[in-house]
């Protein structure tokens, strides 16, 4: 790759990194190629991290069905492909195991009274890869059985705070995503919007989506009045990445939950596409959550550190008593 400076960058390699895997000891590999870099192993050391799996940790823009290679599947139906996926990932990822499944993914995570995350999962459940908005068939991105628990688990829990950690935005255009254009909710979109409204008829506020996946960073707000599917509450979306990929500009958004850009930031057209970490265009995010007042501040962030943009959130108190609802600027 050319750097600014006009050199090149070439990668350090290793025999398992040196094609796509296929074998159990290449996606081993894959995990172990990103602990030689000592900046990796720091942050390892440093931070805690709340492991979540997207496409790459099986195959680019991976699902379920039709993802497979020589070997065919287990006994169970999985694909071997994937069962040799999962296995890596468990074995160096911190993941608590779910007694209620082996190797589920999708879970919540409680930090007292202030917090409950909730990790979901996009790809192990999704019907295929793709989203055309010309198919008839019926779509999912969750599945039934992980949206009943996220619905579940939502209602009961008691957190101030209720951050969804989701693999994928709601309102980014994408064949592989969720959103498909402007319009009334279809295919996938069925999914949100039945848990927007659910989310609204139960009273259940608060909620922040948390997301990555896109190679940029953003803040989006949802809201009712300039959506097609109106039956929800506002809500935040925050989205940043990649801590050390190639960088992409911002995506365009559709109006079926009404999302807007409050801020968004990654390669510029003059930049051109897929920047590599040199050009100083990695993001992430903060979130702070302060105890005797209950705000929530997120702030997004670059490469050295910069805040770029910042929005506090007060949470606001529900009419059923000692419950905290729906949150505005």
């Amino acid at each position: 790759m050319s750097l600014p400076d006009g050199g090149t960058w070439r990668n350090v390699t290793t025999e398992d990194k040196a094609a796509v895997a296929h074998s159990l000891e290449q996606f081993r590999g894959n995990y172990k190629y990103n602990l030689l870099d000592d900046n990796v192993r720091a942050f390892n050391a440093a931070v805690p991290i709340l492991a979540q799996w997207d496409d790459h940790e099986v195959s680019n823009d991976w699902s379920p069905t039709g993802t497979y290679d020589e070997t065919g599947f287990l006994d169970d139906g999985v694909p071997q492909l994937v069962a040799r996926a999962g296995r890596a990932f468990h074995e160096f990822m911190p993941l608590r195991p779910q007694l209620t499944r082996a190797g589920r993914v999708y879970r919540k995570i409680g930090y007292g009274p202030l917090l409950d995350v909730f990790m979901i999962d996009m790809r192990s459940y999704r019907d295929s890869s793709w989203n055309k908005g010309d198919e008839r068939a019926d779509s999912f991105i969750l599945g039934a059985t992980q949206l009943a628990w996220l619905k579940r688990e939502l209602l009961t829990s008691d957190a101030t705070w209720k951050v969804i950690a989701a693999d994928l935005p709601i309102g980014l255009i994408s064949e592989d995503a969720i959103a498909l254009g402007d319009g009334p909710p279809q295919r996938r979109e069925h999914e949100i919007a039945d848990l927007l409204s659910f989310m609204k008829r139960a009273g259940i506020g608060n909620v922040v989506w948390l997301t990555a996946d896109m190679h940029y960073t953003a803040a989006h707000r949802y809201e009712p009045n300039r959506a097609v599917f109106q039956d929800f509450d506002p809500f935040w979306e925050f989205v940043s990445g990649p801590l050390h990929a190639g960088t992409w500009g911002p995506g365009q958004l559709d109006n079926t939950f009404g999302p807007a850009a409050m801020f968004q930031k990654g390669c510029t057209p003059e930049q051109g596409e897929n920047l590599a970490p040199c050009f100083g265009l990695q993001f992430f995010g903060r979130v702070d959550i302060d105890g005797p007042s209950g705000v929530m501040t997120v702030t997004l962030k670059d490469v050295d550190d910069t805040a770029l943009w910042s929005v506090a959130i007060e949470p606001q108190v529900d009419a059923r008593p000692g419950q905290l609802l729906s949150q505005h600027i």
